[in-house]
């Protein structure tokens, strides 16, 4: 949209906030950039520039905008919708690859060589991986800075700099602000420092970072199905619903966590605990995809309800999301023990799991006890110790196999139309377990399960084709939307999973 000069001036004009992370304006008199939701004047015309990234921002040599804050807009809902190299980049590069793995490690990842990568990635978002990736360092310093006592030092390793110098550097080119100044900026709002337990049995919190985030998402956002969901399958041990909040467990690069998620006007509630704060960029991106946070509500709504059947289902309840995951590889485990079962007894099969072989942690601020067991654990077991019926073992093992070996690779790296190819051809594998798995796991915006029982429940209530392939004609005119057109047709139902617990 960056090169459509004056839909975007219209945009700026307007204050849009469904813009915001889609296009960045950089004003070439002061050389600030902002969301076109910026509160402040709209600059004259002849003295705005667009960029698709604040990356393509800074490399150009503007500084943020300490109004409107636009390192921390929503991402771009473009990147999530897309499977192609560049999207799938994007993707890693929000998960942290590149300052782990730096960019040999990125275009390994998506079978291309790195110049092409910083080819394409320049192409379209006017910086290459090492840009997009100190704007988002950038970004996750500024949240430590102002979030937590942390000294600057350790700062500048969380967030990934190689050196407290170019942390420095950073920090004052991006915000033309020291690092001691952005602290100063939200002395405030800045937690205390935790105090000494006063007796030795005393309970003592458990070591790491502790922060408290708002998460950004275009309006409108409906939470009912999308924290419902979560908390009708929640996994014994790994999740919870606890004080208004869904929680659960997270494993991570550099240790562990434990995050709760809450519903609040305008944005999601996040409290992080960490073992390891340079977690946090992973952490953040995982709970964003959770939440489906990037995607663009009114973009979604206005093609559904574009159907005459659909449209009473959008306007009664606009903003729902797609419930997805924080590991893709737990999903598709979850996705085959929820074969031909009640989410009951889905819930028991992998709580008896998680208890057999996850890894425990220690939970002071509620109840839970491990993190879900990975696929190179699962590959190891003996099959007669499973309680499933003896097909239903054979697909569960050739599947944790397959992605132990890499054979199977559900991340934010993933082609879709191959990751579906391959789940395919695993014995047990058909296409509802496919499709639920791209929708929820693999994030394509675009999966529709036209068998799944609730959906033919809901069509026929509806007056839609009751049968899969007919509802699949009928659903071209969602695409690409049809995953949540699942949403929608779902929460005709009084089932727990579309409704927020008491």
């Amino acid at each position: 949209m960056h090169t459509d000069t004056e839909r975007c001036v219209r945009a700026v004009r307007s204050k849009d906030a469904r813009f915001d992370g889609v296009f960045f304006t950089a004003v070439r008199t002061t050389r600030i950039y902002c969301r076109p939701s910026c509160p402040a004047v709209p600059p004259k015309a002849e003295n705005m520039e667009f960029h698709p990234s604040a990356a393509s921002c800074q490399r150009a040599g503007f500084r943020a905008c300490k109004r409107c804050r636009p390192d921390t807009s929503p991402g771009s809902p473009e990147w999530d919708a897309r499977a192609d190299a560049v999207a799938r980049a994007v993707r890693l590069i929000r998960d942290g690859v590149v300052d782990r793995e730096g960019v040999p490690g990125l275009a390994a990842r998506l079978g291309y060589s790195a110049r092409q990568i910083e080819r394409q990635l320049l192409a379209e978002l006017g910086a290459g991986p090492l840009a997009l990736a100190r704007a988002q360092r950038a970004q996750t310093a500024r949240l430590l800075i102002e979030s937590t006592a942390l000294p600057m030092a350790e700062i500048a390793f969380a967030a990934g700099f190689s050196s407290v110098r170019t942390f420095n550097d950073t920090v004052r080119e991006v915000f033309a602000l020291t690092p001691g100044d952005l602290r100063a900026r939200a002395a405030p709002a800045a937690p205390t420092a935790p105090t000494t337990p006063s007796a030795p049995t005393a309970p003592t919190a458990s070591p790491g970072t502790v922060l408290t985030l708002r998460l950004p998402f275009r309006a409108p956002l409906e939470p009912s199905n999308l924290f419902g969901h979560l908390a009708a399958t929640a996994v014994p041990g790994v999740e919870e619903w606890r004080d208004g909040a869904y929680r659960r467990t997270l494993a991570l690069p550099y240790g562990h966590g434990i995050v709760a998620l809450a519903p609040r006007a305008g944005h999601v509630r996040c409290r992080l605990s960490l073992t390891d704060p340079r977690d946090l960029t992973h952490a953040i991106s995982r709970c964003r995809r959770l939440l489906d946070l990037d995607a663009d509500p009114v973009a979604v709504d206005e093609r559904l309800r574009a159907d005459p059947l659909l449209a009473p289902l959008v306007d009664a309840a606009p903003g729902r999301r797609v419930p997805r995951t924080v590991d893709a590889a737990e999903f598709a485990v979850r996705a085959v023990l929820g074969q031909q079962v009640s989410t009951a007894a889905a819930r028991t099969h992998a709580a008896r799991l998680v208890t057999a072989h996850g890894v425990p942690v220690d939970d002071p601020e509620g109840g839970l006890t491990r993190l879900f067991p990975t696929p190179e654990v699962l590959a190891g077991l003996d099959p007669e110790t499973l309680a499933l019926p003896r097909s239903r073992r054979a697909t569960l093992l050739a599947l944790v196999e397959a992605l132990a070996a890499g054979a199977l690779s559900l991340g934010p790296e993933s082609d879709w139309t191959e990751a579906r190819a391959r789940l395919l051809a695993l014995p047990g594998f058909g296409p509802w377990t496919t499709e639920v798995i791209a929708m929820r796991a693999l994030g394509d915006p675009d999966a529709f399960l036209p068998g799944d029982l609730g959906v033919r429940r809901a069509a026929q209530s509806l007056g839609l084709p009751a049968t899969p392939a007919a509802l699949t004609a009928r659903a071209a005119a969602w695409r690409p939307w049809r995953a949540y057109a699942v949403q929608y047709l779902w929460a005709t139902d009084s089932h727990p999973i579309n409704h927020l617990p008491a």
